[in-house]
């Protein structure tokens, strides 16, 4: 479950059972305060996922230094089961955006994003996990596809995968792509993380379907179909529901993970995992 300064209180006073919790890493980078204490009190009680939103690991400029010394600061002190960034760009010239956007995917971008990912993992001491991004668009320039290029940069780095199921189905909705033979051309050894999360409906102008990655309701059926679809092939994979905006009641986000949990009870044993998962 993603951790939210609301759902504070009522973690800690009846300990839910869930196996992690996950917080975006540039929310807990000040020094001290609420956000900490409250964080440091979870920790002692569950396993902590960090996941970041600014590193911005395809920017064509170079990797902010100050943000990855934060971050690995942030790392020491909590000791957290993983660390997730995006496959995206989030900054240029200085500036941050409000948005993750996406790359073209050429050799040039790829050599850039290896470099930026081996300097993350130099620097914080860990393993990163890679998230594949949600678009709307794509890049007439580009010489790859984006999951022979996801799995090139594992490959060359040795970074793992998180595994965003429903950023597929946005991207394979939004593109014409197929969505489950696209979870079957990653990588899927490397994937050590999977989120679920709801999207918005629009329409482009062509009346044809738009899905935005909106992370503000329920998962769709089609996401939970798609989640029994690779969990399959990946076997157990800690699973986080990622809901970011219009924060529902805690109820609510229960039953989302309970949901996942069961799914992954009917198709596997819990001794499997609990030693796949840890």
């Amino acid at each position: 479950m993603g951790l939210k300064p609301v759902h504070y209180r009522t973690i800690l006073e009846t300990t839910p059972d869930l196996g992690f919790f996950e917080v975006h890493a540039e929310n807990y980078m000040g020094s001290g305060g609420p956000p900490h204490r409250y964080l440091t009190a979870v920790r002692e009680r569950y396993p902590v996922s960090l996941h970041g939103v600014g590193l911005s690991i395809g920017s064509d400029g170079p990797l902010d230094r100050g943000h990855l010394q934060r971050l690995k600061v942030l790392i020491e002190r909590y000791a957290p089961a993983a660390f997730s960034e995006h496959l995206a760009w989030s900054s240029h010239g200085g500036r941050f955006l409000d948005d993750l956007l996406p790359l073209p995917y050429t050799s040039e971008t790829l050599e850039r994003v290896v470099d930026h990912i081996d300097q993350v993992q130099a620097c914080i001491g860990v393993q990163m996990l890679l998230e594949n991004p949600s678009t709307y668009v794509a890049f007439a320039e580009s010489t790859w596809s984006e999951t022979d290029f996801i799995g090139e940069v594992v490959r060359r780095t040795g970074c793992g995968l998180l595994l965003d199921v429903n950023n597929v189905h946005v991207s394979c909705t939004n593109q014409l792509w197929n969505a489950r033979r696209y979870i079957e051309a990653l990588p899927l050894r490397a994937v050590w993380e999977i989120h679920l999360a709801g999207h918005a409906q629009d329409a482009d102008d062509k009346g044809r379907a738009l899905l935005i990655d909106s992370h503000d309701r329920m998962v769709a059926e089609d996401v939970w179909d798609l989640f029994e679809h690779a969990i399959r092939l990946t076997g157990p994979v800690a699973t986080l529901i990622e809901w970011d905006a219009d924060i529902p009641a805690w109820p609510v986000l229960q039953s989302e993970a309970a949901r996942a949990e069961a799914i992954m009870d009917s198709m596997f044993s819990r001794e499997i995992r609990h030693v796949v998962v840890g």
